[in-house]
């Protein structure tokens, strides 16, 4: 199974994961860091969205595990 996680010491709370998957990923009204809303993608296509999330991502903040 795929998870998602976050290393929050790397977030610079550019928002690339909520605009890549909204679904998934939502941004602290505090600091802007991104929360992990599903952490494990639901289907191929969550799966998909989740991978580009984490491509996208400057500071390498998120990445998925098996």
């Amino acid at each position: 199974m795929t998870k998602i996680v976050a290393h929050l010491d790397r977030c610079v709370g550019a928002g690339q994961c909520v605009m890549t998957d909204p679904d998934a990923f939502d941004q602290s009204e505090e600091d802007g860091t991104v929360i992990v809303l599903q952490d494990t993608p639901a289907d191929d296509e969550a799966l998909q969205r989740a991978r580009s999330a984490v491509e996208t991502c400057p500071s390498r903040t998120l990445s998925l595990t098996e």
